[in-house]
């Protein structure tokens, strides 16, 4: 049981406050409930984008990295499709020095063209470098664009294509700031030996006087249900084929989320899982293989990406990962097998729930899905999934109606 208080100030900032007496440092975790999800689908990769901005100094502070490094402090960030989260650790005695970096961005970038071009230079290098010339390195985008067609995780957190980034001009990102970047849409969770009266009054200190901002009411797309297959085929100068299958699932607060879960692992977790070992070990079609879902807070994916032997031809590789997922559905897994992946999933839960920082997180994310008492009971919803569960949950996804299929070909097999 992770035990918690919560506040929130007047112009809508929530905090959560985590004690632990058993360490010397403290954890600041500042989430702002912005991802690659609400850009405009003409200027994708905003919020990637800012992820960086955000280090290039604020309107009383030029150099965030060196305050923090004269106070002990380490910091790094992180965007996804549905949020965008900062986050510090410093010794407690130096907490203050958290809140004054902090607040201080939240209140006002030092928006000049020449840190935004910096920025943009380094977004840019970084989608080339992954992206762009890296093997494979666009087939997660290029599934996405397949499986979606309304919804905006059609893009990556990265963005659609280049010119979104090098085409954004200084206001258009004082734009996205202050709309997005408001103390009442961000969720603030501290975790250390702190107590409740502290934080509060560092908060009041320093967040108090931030004004609200009018952030706008989030009206995404909806995705309509997929009718029938979809698939692309790709030729690209790569080591060999492979496979990107991609099926809709449920959003993370859906009641089937962890039976979801629980399939993935059950295929693709461990050389006991289905894939590798009838896939790889015994019928040796794949050198890799794996299965995962996205975990997006609307509804997500269930991925599949193989990379193929070259004695593997497409049809063998698709009808042989189908066999193993009606194994599924129909049921042909024993108790044991779902225990064991059960287990494997509260003890990862567990373990990621010892740092203080990890703690600080998962408050943080809990609490923008809607509470974070939530922490508290993942192992009771993953204890209660019950092998119906899965078979059930199982036969709504692996329709074939409900399947996208990315044939990445390489050129010098062909």
């Amino acid at each position: 049981m992770i035990k918690f208080e919560k506040f929130t100030l007047n112009n809508g900032l929530k905090v959560i406050v985590h004690k632990d007496d058993t360490t010397p440092l403290v954890a600041f975790n500042l989430l702002y409930d912005v991802g690659a999800k609400d850009e405009n689908p003409n200027q994708t990769g905003f919020a990637h984008l800012f992820e960086h901005l955000m280090f290039g100094g604020s309107i009383n502070v030029k150099n965030y990295d060196r305050v923090l490094q004269k106070a002990s402090g380490e910091n790094n960030a992180f965007t996804n499709n549905d949020y965008t989260n900062y986050y510090i650790t410093l010794p407690k005695q130096n907490l203050e020095t958290a809140f004054y970096l902090e607040s201080d961005r939240m209140l006002s970038l030092a928006f000049s063209q020449n840190s935004l071009d910096v920025q943009k230079n380094v977004v840019c290098e970084e989608f080339k470098q992954r992206y762009l010339n890296q093997p494979y390195g666009d087939a997660l985008a290029e599934i996405r664009s397949l499986a979606y067609k309304k919804h905006p995780y059609q893009w990556q957190t990265i963005g659609k294509e280049l010119s979104h980034i090098t085409n954004a001009s200084l206001d258009d990102v004082k734009s996205f700031f202050y709309k997005f970047y408001a103390p009442n849409n961000a969720i603030l969770s501290i975790a250390g030996d702190v107590n409740l009266i502290e934080i509060q009054k560092l908060c009041e200190k320093w967040f108090g006087d931030i004004p609200k901002r009018n952030v706008p009411k989030r009206n995404l797309p909806q995705e309509p249900e997929q009718k029938e297959k979809r698939s692309k085929e790709i030729i690209k100068d790569v080591p060999s084929n492979a496979l990107y299958m991609a099926y809709h699932t449920g959003g993370r607060t859906d009641d089937d989320y962890h039976a979801t879960d629980l399939i993935s692992d059950l295929l693709a977790n461990g050389p006991s899982s289905l894939f590798n070992k009838i896939l790889i070990k015994e019928k040796k079609l794949f050198p890799q293989i794996d299965a995962y879902i996205q975990g997006s807070i609307d509804p997500g994916l269930l991925n599949i990406n193989a990379r193929l032997f070259d004695t593997t031809s497409y049809e063998v590789a698709e009808n042989a990962i189908k066999t193993e997922i009606n194994k599924i559905t129909n049921g042909d897994f024993s108790e044991k097998e779902l225990t064991k992946v059960k287990n494997k999933s509260i003890s990862n839960m567990l373990f990621s729930n010892i740092e203080i920082l990890d703690i600080a997180m998962e408050l943080a994310y809990f609490e923008l899905l809607g509470n974070a008492e939530l922490i508290n009971s993942v192992e009771d919803n993953i204890l209660e999934v019950s092998k119906s569960d899965i078979i059930k949950t199982a036969q709504k996804i692996f329709k074939e109606e409900n399947l996208s299929c990315l044939y990445y070909k390489s050129k010098n097999l062909i």
